[in-house]
Formats: structure tokens, sequence, C-alpha cells
């Protein structure tokens, strides 16, 4: 668990307010028992998840991909080559969707933007030395031309909801 207390009333918050504000069937679905807190979440998304990413072409067509996500700090963060479509496109259209899907023992599914951590040209996140060292930790230090090769981009959530109607198996 990466997450400060306050990351962890803020993931809170924001988890109660999308689900305040989805539809009647959502809340069906999602809700009481049948979803995580976000200290459970946190205790849940460790290490890597491969995520479904959706990003929009110039076009304004969907497309859906995947990618190595991190849940990190509240938000996932996620690399992808730098000459990668979906890099492009979140480049120059940042708004995203992610899902993290475990069977029919979790959901996770995010809306939000995509901020680019390590820019080309030009200056990276302030906290992109510590998300570095986490993944090169997680990956190897020469698995990569850090520099060069890779874009990380973390997505900062509008609305996220958790479907996981039995915290008891996923920690197990």
């Amino acid at each position: 668990m990466h997450e400060t207390p306050e990351e962890l009333k803020e993931l809170q918050a924001l988890l109660d307010a999308s689900l305040a504000r989805s539809t009647p069937h959502l809340r069906s679905i999602i809700g009481g028992a049948s979803t995580l807190t976000a200290e459970q979440l946190t205790q849940v998304l460790t290490g890597m998840r491969t995520l479904a990413l959706s990003t929009v072409t110039a076009k304004g067509e969907p497309r859906i991909s995947g990618v190595d996500g991190h849940f990190l700090h509240g938000r996932w963060h996620f690399g992808t080559a730098r000459d990668a479509a979906k890099a492009r496109h979140l480049a120059a259209r940042p708004a995203a969707s992610a899902a993290y899907l475990l069977g029919e023992d979790l959901g996770v599914f995010t809306h939000g933007e995509a901020e680019i951590l390590n820019p080309r040209d030009g200056e990276p996140a302030a906290d992109w030395p510590d998300l570095l060292a986490y993944f090169k930790d997680h990956y190897g230090q020469d698995a990569f031309d850090w520099e060069k090769d890779v874009v990380y981009f973390r997505l900062r959530p509008h609305w996220m909801t958790v479907y996981a109607p039995d915290f008891g198996k996923l920690v197990s």
C-alpha cells in the first residue's frame, strides 16, 4: 500500500461520490456489501495489474488495449512505448477509461484524464523520480531505456467504482 491517510480519504470520497451519482441500475449491482472501501481497494490492488485501457482516435473512434497498471497513491499509473498509438491518442486527447477485471470477483472501473509523467520534451511530474524508482524496482533497472523508450501516464480519475462481492476471497 503506497497511499497516505490523505490519499485514502480522497479516494474514499471519489468512490462514494461516483457511486452516488451512478444510475439506479449500477447502484443495484454495486453498493453495500458488493463494493470495497478505499483501504480495502489498496490492499487488493498491489503490484502490476493488467488494465483494459480505452482511448479515442482523432476521428473520435474508441480504441481499447492492454497496459501494465500499477495502483499507486489512489490512482492508476501505466506506461507504453513512446511511439504507440495509445500514447499519441492520450497526448492529443487525454480522456481515458480503464477497467481491471478479475473474473466475477473484482471489477474496478475508472474514467478520467491521463497525465504524462515523463514527457520527452518538458518537465517531468514532481513525483516522477519516486515513481521511476518504483518502476525500475518492479521491471529492472535495465528493462528499458527509461528516457527514450517508454512514456508513463497517471490516470487522474473523476469517476471510479468497484464491484467486489466477497472481499475475503480477494485477500485470502
